[in-house]
């Protein structure tokens, strides 16, 4: 890793004199912040005495990975065969790919792995857990399962009331081992967006296990009982029943985390250093950060976050980061912004509405540690096959 030279602090305005050796648009993390995140997180699992599995989605960094296990991490969850390819390339030993496998190419791949790693992969209908079993059949080789539930989010997972069925149906299968049942539900609660995540990590807690608990009286032996984002991880970890918790984005926190009051904006590790490269206007400013810079898929103005713009401009109370094309951001300036007298050149830092999504647009981050700035890759990018 580069090492840069150390720089002035930030001025009050959010404006910085120094980090004259980076290019913008850079992603910076604070190293302390991060930190004190991971053991936070870490802490909460053992105060309620379930697994942490973090997903490494967040960061796709080896080495915050490496952190996490160290702070009491079991291992780490990834989304893709790729990912955990990476991750297991740089020292990490037990992975989860909360995702269906359903190509043979991938399976292949994830039996290779599975003979190096502890390695659990996600199922979530029949056929896809035919082709597993057909696959690992052929190698005579035996995979760790675990069945993926829809609790309400509409995306991948076997319907809840469907499940087992389901669940029987792969438990009977003699190279796949089913230990445990899981979803991704988000802030969600009876179905519908919520800024009240409390409850809805504590309903998406029951529902895992009273399903395991049912599963387990038809004689399917469910051990592992994963839940838990970011924002539900602490109220679902105090179900009785949950055994492991998966929140991803708590590693840096984000402006929609902030927003549904799982942390503060000080406690946001993750920010996007840009450079003000045109004044069209007193109340226009124009910085070098567009879409491919910030995460779009958190958009303005939706429910249940009423989020302004596309981040949030520290020293700035009232500029808004209100429009995006690829290379250009367009802050907005309400009457203190614009006393702030911007300049061409000036320096402008701003926390993105989503980090995970930000993070997979950027080759390196830059880590911060006091005034020393270190380049890091993300070596996990792009890995999505």
């Amino acid at each position: 890793m580069e090492s840069l030279e150390p720089t002035k602090t930030l001025e009050a305005l959010g404006k910085l004199d120094g980090l004259e050796a980076l290019e913008t648009p850079s992603l910076l993390i604070d190293a302390d912040r991060m930190d004190r995140n991971i053991e936070a997180m870490a802490d909460m699992a053992r105060i309620h005495q379930v697994n942490l599995r973090p997903h490494a989605k967040t960061h796709k960094i080896p080495a915050i990975a490496l952190k996490q296990i160290e702070a009491g991490a079991v291992g780490i969850t990834v989304a893709k065969i790729a990912e955990a390819e990476v991750m297991a390339a740089h020292g990490i030993r037990n992975i989860f790919v909360a995702y269906p496998l359903v190509t043979a190419s991938k399976i292949e791949r994830a039996i290779r792995l599975s003979e190096q790693i502890e390695l659990i992969v996600g199922v979530d209908s029949l056929a896809g857990a035919q082709q597993l079993e057909h696959i690992a059949s052929r190698h005579g080789h035996s995979l760790q399962v675990r069945l993926e539930i829809d609790t309400g989010l509409r995306r991948t997972g076997v319907l809840y009331e469907q499940a087992a069925a389901l669940a029987a149906e792969i438990s009977a299968m003699p190279h796949l081992r089913l230990t445990g049942i899981y979803t991704f539900r988000g802030s969600l609660l009876a179905g519908k967006p919520t800024l009240d995540v409390a409850a809805a990590g504590k309903e998406e807690g029951a529902l895992m296990a009273q399903l395991a608990e049912r599963l387990r009286t038809q004689g399917i032996a469910i051990t592992d009982v994963s839940v838990g984002s970011t924002p539900t991880a602490t109220y679902a970890a105090a179900v009785e029943g949950v055994t492991e918790v998966r929140p991803g984005t708590y590693v840096f926190h984000d402006r929609m985390q902030a927003r549904l009051g799982v942390c503060s904006l000080e406690d946001c590790a993750g920010s996007v250093l840009v450079t003000v490269v045109s004044r069209p206007s007193a109340d226009l400013a124009i910085v070098d950060g567009g879409s491919k810079t910030f995460a779009t898929d958190v958009q303005p103005g939706t429910e249940p976050l009423q989020l302004k713009g596309f981040g949030h401009i520290l020293g700035l109370t009232d500029a808004t980061l209100a429009r995006l094309t690829e290379e250009h951001g367009m802050i907005e300036l309400g009457p203190l912004a614009q006393a702030a007298n911007l300049q061409i050149g000036d320096k402008l830092r701003i926390i993105p509405n989503h980090i995970c999504s930000t993070v997979n647009l950027h080759n390196h981050v830059v880590m911060q540690r006091d005034q020393t700035y270190t380049r890091t890759p993300v070596l996990a990018r792009g890995m999505l096959e």
